[in-house]
């Protein structure tokens, strides 16, 4: 056996966490609801007013809201907020809702029968809800050093 053979590699799993350690950490974590039986046109406004605001707030407004897609969009955002905690350890107090979008899914075709032997389609249209929360501390921490940087710079 040659002696390059011989000396034991380093598994690819040492090297993953070497690569991990050294990326930054994450700030947003992504939550995506797929195939959900609503349309994206009554969606976007439930979107729309949660936007911009901090998880327990969008969380409140969700609850008391009395619209069907309030609940498809209250699961995509306990999602979203169960993967910042879990996955990349972010700050539940200190989360807000950056980006949330409302997309087509497929369209399930159904005849409805008419009078005279005719029928009509019924479209039953499918949305992707998606979901990204962001750590606004972190996020000040991050723009104050990137100030600090080109304040160096100069």
């Amino acid at each position: 056996m040659p002696e390059s053979e011989n000396k034991r590699r380093q598994k690819r799993s040492i090297f993953h966490r070497m690569r991990k350690a050294s990326e930054p950490a994450p700030i947003e974590a992504v939550a995506i609801g797929r195939y959900l039986q609503i349309s994206p046109y009554k969606v976007r406004p439930i979107l729309n007013a949660i936007r911009g605001k901090n998880v327990d707030e969008a969380l409140q407004l969700l609850e008391f809201s009395n619209r069907k897609g309030a609940r498809f969009v209250e699961k995509v955002l306990n999602s979203a907020i169960a993967n910042a905690e879990n996955n990349f350890d972010l700050n539940v107090d200190s989360l807000y809702v950056v980006k949330c979008t409302a997309d087509d899914g497929p369209r399930l075709k159904r005849m409805n029968p008419m009078a005279r032997g005719r029928a009509s389609l019924v479209l039953k249209r499918q949305s992707h809800i998606t979901i990204v929360v962001r750590d606004r501390s972190k996020e000040n921490l991050e723009q104050k050093k990137a100030t600090a940087d080109e304040s160096e710079v100069q």
